[in-house]
């Protein structure tokens, strides 16, 4: 089933962008995790981007930096992140993801996935080939838009 010819790039993006954030939440909704998804997201942007400063990570996570530090302090008592000086700044600080913590965030999308999957039985080959196409598409143009803001993937 195709598109329509007159849904335009920004049209389509804000559809994907919504269905991504549906998607998640009823797959979250049906894990009965109570998981703040938070931790998922500054998990998951420390994976894709690296080690960030506090200020740099609330940023991109859009949240506080007093949100943040809460965040980051109680993933640290987790093990799954810890603070490293800043190469550039000795004054300064960065959080990285420890193994632990990419252990977990993994566990959580296997967890995901595992719920999600069974939702979508009647996809055809075709189909399956054009979300596999279509993820394609868009981790290309976030790297591009990463490289773009000054932003590296140092882990996949």
């Amino acid at each position: 089933m195709g598109m329509p010819r007159d849904l335009d790039l920004p049209a389509l993006i804000g559809a994907l962008v919504s269905a991504n954030s549906r998607l998640v939440r009823v797959a979250a909704t049906a894990t009965g995790s109570e998981e703040s998804p938070a931790v998922w997201r500054t998990l998951g942007v420390l994976r894709d981007l690296g080690p960030l400063r506090l200020g740099e990570l609330a940023r991109v996570s859009r949240v506080t930096q007093p949100t943040m530090t809460k965040l980051v302090n109680a993933l640290e008592e987790r093990g799954w992140v810890r603070r490293t000086p800043d190469p550039d700044d000795g004054r300064a600080l960065r959080v990285a993801a420890e193994p632990a913590g990419l252990t977990a965030l993994d566990a959580w999308r296997d967890e995901l996935t595992a719920t999600i999957a069974p939702m979508f039985p009647e996809l055809s080959d075709d189909d399956l080939a054009a979300l596999e196409r279509t993820v394609a598409v868009l981790q290309a143009g976030l790297d591009r838009a990463d490289a773009s803001l000054g932003r590296s993937k140092e882990h996949e």
